[in-house]
């Protein structure tokens, strides 16, 4: 029964840090465009802020070994409310033109990275407090929900960027009043990990190297690498290609988020919850479909096959995110949750480092040769995947 109280708090916590993870992202680029700045200036915002993520993600979580994962939620919920708070600060500012030029791209720069240092704390915690609470049966199920619970709140959270129609920046705020609102909820509610009474002090550290989760390091970066590329400069693609206005590319650019994480939450909730399938069958079977989403947004330059193709990308990163971070979890003890969660998440924010630099470079070139490029990297990833299948690396799970 304790058990089932926190499930259900946590997916409760991740579907609100999915509002906040999501809402950012179809606003900012048209924000950045009306500040002034040029495309690669705002791919590096982000690119920057993932790279402190990906540096202090690791750390977090070998926090969240020693001192108890509740604590280590709590701490990134409400660091990401306070950043979000600093970040919207900044951009106001910008917006009334009382700070420009490279004052303000440098003070967004530190903004976000204040931001990205603390609330990285969060979803390494709270992936290992879902390792806490399923055994090896039920892991890869276990990491599905906390996918689906993220998935739904992504959904919310592009659908607020529509309310950028009333005040550009209205859907900041109110995300940064949320972030608040459900670390008051966290700290009420979730109750510390059950693993928390072990203590494990003596956790060793876990590298990227660690032959038991490095095919699980680089399939992860590889995979988030493509993701961000796409999702950091699609924005511009509709916004270019439909000729739209700032508030408009926000609302459309949101509603394709919206499907991506739709079709996420339904490939994780009838795929991954529904069919007992090994970690890397799952990014095996997601490669070929985000394969093709990108061809799709290589060649259109509409708006309904530019939005299929987000939702078709979002049923592929439904089935890849799960089997990334049971694959890296299983193959680990339990002694070493934290750590390994703390890796796995961190994949993610080095794609984002790498990503959003290489599509802003490559998009000033050839917005087709941009997500040409993202399929590129998805078909090696799939022969790579092929090739750790059958090393039978994966089947090493502790």
């Amino acid at each position: 029964m304790e058990h089932i109280r926190s499930r259900r708090t946590l997916l409760a916590c991740l579907a609100i840090m999915g509002v906040g993870f999501s809402v950012l992202f179809p606003i900012l680029t048209p924000v950045g465009r009306q500040l002034g700045l040029n495309e690669l200036q705002i791919t590096s915002i982000i690119a920057v802020s993932s790279l402190t993520v990906f540096l202090v993600t690791p750390r977090w979580g070998r926090l969240s070994d020693r001192l108890g994962r509740k604590l280590i939620i709590l701490i990134g919920l409400f660091g990401f409310s306070l950043g979000t708070f600093l970040f919207n600060i900044i951009l106001e500012l910008g917006l009334s033109e009382k700070l420009s030029g490279v004052n303000l791209f440098l003070a967004l720069l530190l903004a976000r990275i204040f931001h990205a240092s603390i609330m990285s704390a969060a979803m390494p915690a709270a992936t290992a407090y879902m390792a806490d609470i399923t055994d090896v049966g039920s892991r890869t199920k276990g990491m599905g929900a906390a996918g689906a619970a993220n998935n739904l709140g992504s959904i919310v959270g592009p659908a607020l960027s529509g309310l950028a129609t009333i005040s550009l920046l209205l859907p900041l705020w109110l995300v940064g009043l949320l972030a608040f609102l459900n670390g008051l909820f966290a700290l009420r509610f979730l109750p510390p990990s059950p693993k928390r009474k072990e203590k494990y002090k003596k956790s060793l550290r876990l590298r990227y190297s660690d032959s038991r989760i490095l095919p699980f390091m680089i399939a992860g970066v590889a995979l988030f690498t493509g993701f961000a590329i796409v999702q950091q400069t699609m924005g511009f693609r509709f916004q270019d290609s439909l000729e739209l206005t700032t508030a408009e590319t926000s609302a459309v650019f949101g509603s394709a988020l919206v499907l991506s994480a739709i079709t996420a939450l339904i490939s994780q909730v009838f795929v991954v919850q529904r069919i007992k399938i090994e970690p890397i069958s799952l990014l095996q079977i997601a490669m070929p479909i985000l394969i093709i989403a990108f061809l799709l947004m290589a060649f259109s330059e509409t708006r309904f096959p530019l939005t299929m193709a987000f939702g078709i990308m979002g049923f592929g990163m439904g089935l890849a995110a799960p089997g990334l971070m049971a694959g890296a979890s299983l193959a680990v003890p339990a002694e070493n949750q934290g750590a390994v969660a703390g890796l796995a998440a961190s994949c993610g924010p080095l794609g984002f480092t790498i990503g959003p630099v290489i599509g802003g470079a490559i998009y000033q070139i050839s917005p087709m040769a941009t997500y040409l490029f993202a399929a590129s990297i998805y078909l090696s990833l799939s022969l790579f995947l092929i090739r750790i299948k059958r090393s039978g690396i994966y089947t090493k799970n502790k």
